[in-house]
């Protein structure tokens, strides 16, 4: 599992999400920042992919070949690499011990070109769509706000659905895999 070394940037502003809900000025700050955290993050399951670029790290059992793929998407750069011996040490490579390759879906796949003996690595990376929250597509920032009002309206444990409208706004960002594949 993919997992941000740094919490992130959101695409959506406290003021915006406030003047969205028609709340006035610090009425609820932190709820409502938490529910567009909330709202951030189902929209980065939803849509299969970190929205605004930051550090994450994985653990992952090298496959076949020395082959590990991180799982968080799109990557847009590998930032090191570390091998994870049997005896609890750690080898740090060398940028010529590996190779990368990046995919046009954002999916990377590092090669390890000599394991040493491990059977697992820890790969630094770089994944997300945007490089801040300016740069995100206005529909996934649309979302965001709408998942958050449904958030916010159903804080009381009211339990209808999300609206469809915001499923329609992330869809043309939705990455999916088949089977078991990153």
């Amino acid at each position: 599992m993919a997992e941000s070394l740094v919490p992130g940037e959101v695409p959506v502003s406290l003021n915006e999400a406030r003047s969205w809900l028609r709340l006035g000025a610090t009425i609820d700050d932190a709820v409502v920042a938490g529910l567009v955290r909330a709202a951030t993050s189902v929209c980065e399951a939803f849509v299969g992919q970190w929205l605004i670029v930051r550090a994450g790290e994985d653990i992952l059992p090298l496959a076949p070949g020395g082959v590990i793929q991180p799982g968080a998407r799109p990557v847009v750069g590998i930032d090191a690499v570390d091998l994870l011996l049997p005896d609890g040490g750690t080898v740090a490579l060398a940028a010529g011990d590996y190779r990368t390759a990046i995919g046009r879906d954002g999916t990377a796949r590092v090669t390890i070109d000599d394991p040493r003996g491990a059977e697992r690595a820890c790969v630094a990376y770089r994944a997300g769509i945007a490089e801040g929250a300016n740069d995100i597509p206005e529909a996934i920032r649309q979302g965001i706000l709408r998942m958050t009002q449904h958030l916010h309206d159903a804080r009381d444990g009211a339990g209808a659905a999300p609206p469809a409208a915001i499923a329609a706004l992330w869809q043309p960002w939705r990455r999916l895999t088949l089977g078991g594949g990153q």
